[in-house]
């Protein structure tokens, strides 16, 4: 069985309808252009056609994976989310100590990261520095370009 995949209503919605749109617009969009490449004749040197089954393939290991995220994804209530430790949905602000830089993390499954919006995947370095950690604690996280450490100032949901 597959670990389950935390995802709010809205990011689980967002998976189903990518889903439908590959099995429905991109398979059939694939199985023309399988048939347009079938119909200029010799396959064995037929570019096109090996082109057009090698995207086939990319996208039913699209839609396989899809599935599986869709099949073991837990829905999180965020009214329900604990705010005296950092969990999945919780927004986290914290203060980098080195420079007193603020900034706030939503903690995220990596399916909903954004970190232009400032949702954090809880499987990145930053996300797994913060999980279970409370109020007022510092942290020291690992991260390419280095070693930050963050103090968390305060949890909401």
């Amino acid at each position: 069985m597959e670990k389950p995949v935390y995802l709010t209503p809205d990011g689980l919605q967002k998976l189903k309808d990518e889903l439908q749109f590959l099995r429905v617009k991109e398979r059939a969009r694939i199985a023309r252009a399988i048939a347009e490449a079938r119909e200029k004749g010799d396959l064995s040197e037929n570019a096109e056609y090996d082109a057009a089954k090698e995207a086939q393939g990319h996208l039913e290991a699209k839609i396989a994976k899809l599935e599986g995220t869709i099949s073991s994804a837990r829905v999180v209530d965020q009214r329900q989310v604990d705010t005296s430790k950092a969990f999945i949905l919780s927004s986290v602000r914290v203060k980098n100590t080195a420079n007193g830089m603020e900034q706030t993390y939503t903690l995220v499954s990596a399916e909903e990261a954004d970190l232009a919006a400032g949702r954090i995947s809880v499987s990145s370095p930053i996300g797994k520095g913060l999980l279970g950690k409370g109020v007022g604690e510092q942290v020291s996280i690992q991260v390419p370009a280095g070693r930050i450490h963050l103090e968390i100032l305060e949890i909401s949901r």
